[in-house]
C-alpha cells in the first residue's frame, strides 16, 4: 500500500506546476495557504475553551489556449497530499479544456523568487495570549464580585501564503491577524454592552480597558427611557462607522459601476470617477503597508469576478486613494476591467482601508460633550442592502443605544431599525473625530484591518423601533 506524503508548500507549488505542464496546460498558478490559529472563549465569567488549529488549502488555476482563446480551470482543496495533488491538477486542466474562453484572460504576471520563499510557514499558539489571558482572568473575577456577566471570544491567526506560477512567480508572505469581541451584561441580564478591538499580536489589547468601557456603558443603562423613531442627531463611534464603511468599500467595484449596477455608475453610462461624492474633506484610502493594518502586498485571487481576476495573481499592490477630499478617485479594477472601463490605472482590491476627515481631532467623548440632545450608538448588525443603486442599507442597532443630554450620556434607550446610505452619510455628517483603528461588529470576523473616525450625523434615520434586546 502506498503511503500518502504530506508535501511542503514549496513542493506543492513546484509539483503542481510540473504536473500541469505535463498535462498540456499553457499556464498555471498555484496558491498554497497555511493557516495557524488559536482562540479563547469565555462565558458567565468563566474561561470555557481554548484551542489551536492548523489547516492547509491549495488552489490550482490552470489555463489552456492562448490569447483571446485562453480558458481557465480552477480547483481548490484542503489537506492535500502528493496523491491528491495529481487529482487536483488533472481536474483543473480538464475543467479548463471544457470551459469557454475567459473574458478576463491576460498573460500571467511575470515574477521572480521573492524574499523568504524557502522559509517554513509561521505559526501562532495560545502563547500569543501570554499577557492577555492572566489579565482576562482578573477581569472575569472582578465582574463576578460586582454582579456583572462577561462573555467573549478572542482569536488569532497567521496565514502564510505561497504563490507560484509558470511565469516564474514565487512569492511568500506571512500575515497575522487577531481580534477580541466582548459583551457585558447586567446581573439580571436586562442590559448588555459590547466592545471589540482588532490586533496583530495581542500586545496592544488590554482586557482591563475593555472591561472598563463595558462597565461604563452598563452604568449608562442604569436608567432607561423610550425614544420614538425618526431622524435624530446621532453619534456613530468608530466601530459603527466601520460597520457601514465596509459595505461601501465592498461596492467600489469598477465592473459593476461600468455595467450600471452600483451607486458609482454614471447615468447614461460610465462611472462616477472624478465626481464629488461629499462636500466634506473626507478620504478613503488603502495601502498594503499601513502600519498596524498590513496586508498582502500582491494581488491574490482564487476566482475571477467583478474587480478581481485570477490572471492578476502576484500583481504588486500600491497605496490607492478611493476617495480624496470628497471626490471619487478610483474604483477597484483588474487589468481586464481597467481596459473594459477605460480606467487610467489598474487598482486591484486591497484588504484594508482608512477613512479619515482632514483636520478632524478628538474622540467619541468629545463629540458627546458637544451634543445638546441626541443618540449615541454602539454598533450595528444584520446590515442588508435595500437599494443597490443608492447603497441604501437597513439594519438594527445592538448592545446599547444611549441618550445624550447636555453633553452627557444620561440613559439607555430602545433599539431601532435604521435605513441609511453610507455614501449619503459621508456628505451629511457635521462633526468628526480622529481616525483610530476600528473593529466592525458586523464584519470584523472576516475584515478587521480598518481605521475610522467617529462621526456626528445630524439626522440619522431610525426608521422604526426594534424589539431586539
Amino acid at each position: 500500500m502506498t503511503t500518502a506524503i504530506q508535501l511542503t508548500p514549496q513542493d506543492t507549488v513546484e509539483q503542481a506546476l510540473e504536473l500541469a505542464a505535463a498535462q498540456g496546460a499553457e499556464g498555471c498558478v498555484v496558491l498554497v495557504a497555511e493557516t495557524s490559529s488559536a482562540n479563547l472563549r469565555w462565558a458567565n465569567n468563566t474561561l470555557t475553551t481554548n484551542g489551536a488549529m492548523r489547516g492547509t488549502s491549495v488552489t490550482v488555476i490552470a489555463t489552456v489556449g492562448a490569447g483571446e482563446g485562453t480558458a481557465v480551470g480552477i480547483v481548490s482543496r484542503s489537506s492535500v497530499t502528493d496523491a491528491t495533488l495529481r487529482e487536483i491538477v488533472a481536474a483543473a486542466v480538464a475543467t479548463a479544456r471544457d470551459a469557454e474562453p475567459a473574458e478576463d484572460a491576460r498573460p500571467l504576471v511575470d515574477g521572480t523568487v521573492g524574499p523568504g520563499w524557502d522559509e517554513e510557514a509561521d505559526e501562532t499558539s495560545v502563547n500569543v495570549y501570554e499577557k492577555f489571558a492572566p489579565a482576562l482572568g482578573e477581569v472575569l473575577g472582578r465582574a463576578g464580585q460586582e454582579g456583572r456577566w462577561l462573555y467573549g471570544f478572542a482569536d488569532h491567526e497567521v496565514v502564510t501564503l505561497y504563490a507560484g506560477s509558470s511565469a516564474g512567480m514565487r512569492l511568500r508572505h506571512s500575515l497575522p491577524r487577531g481580534f477580541v469581541s466582548a459583551t457585558g451584561k447586567s446581573g439580571d441580564l436586562s442590559q448588555s454592552a459590547w466592545a471589540g478591538a482588532a490586533t496583530r499580536d495581542f500586545s496592544d489589547i488590554d482586557p482591563h480597558a475593555l472591561d472598563a468601557e463595558l462597565t461604563r456603558r452598563l452604568g449608562w443603562a442604569s436608567r432607561t427611557v423610550s425614544v420614538d423613531a425618526g431622524r435624530h442627531p446621532t453619534i456613530l463611534p468608530p466601530a459603527a462607522v466601520a460597520d457601514l464603511t465596509t459595505y461601501l468599500f465592498w461596492t467600489l467595484d469598477g465592473r459593476d459601476a461600468a455595467d450600471g449596477n452600483s451607486p458609482f455608475s454614471k447615468p447614461g453610462g460610465g462611472t462616477r470617477v472624478g465626481e464629488v461624492l461629499s462636500k466634506q474633506p473626507v478620504n478613503l484610502r488603502s495601502d498594503p503597508h499601513l502600519p498596524g493594518l498590513e496586508t498582502f502586498p500582491f494581488a491574490v485571487a482564487r476566482s475571477s469576478g467583478g474587480s478581481s481576476s485570477v490572471f492578476d495573481n502576484g500583481l504588486t499592490l500600491t497605496a490607492t486613494d478611493w476617495i480624496r477630499g470628497g471626490k471619487l478617485e478610483n474604483l477597484m479594477q483588474s487589468r481586464f476591467t481597467a481596459d473594459l472601463t477605460g480606467a487610467p490605472a489598474v487598482t486591484p482590491t486591497i484588504d484594508n482601508y482608512v477613512l479619515s476627515v482632514d483636520g478632524a481631532t478628538g474622540s467619541v467623548d468629545d463629540l458627546v460633550a458637544g451634543l445638546d440632545r441626541g443618540l449615541l450608538l454602539t454598533c450595528l448588525w444584520y446590515i442588508r442592502v435595500v437599494d443597490p443603486q443608492t447603497l441604501l442599507v437597513t439594519g438594527l442597532t445592538r448592545d446599547g443605544v444611549y441618550l445624550v443630554e447636555g453633553g452627557e450620556v444620561t440613559a439607555a434607550v430602545n433599539n431601532f431599525r435604521f435605513n441609511e446610505s453610507p455614501i449619503d452619510l459621508l456628505d451629511r455628517f457635521t462633526a468628526a473625530g480622529a481616525t483610530v483603528p476600528s473593529f466592525s461588529r458586523e464584519w470584523g470576523d472576516d475584515f478587521s484591518r480598518t481605521a475610522t473616525p467617529p462621526l456626528l450625523i445630524p439626522d440619522f434615520n431610525m426608521s422604526t423601533p426594534s424589539q431586539a434586546n
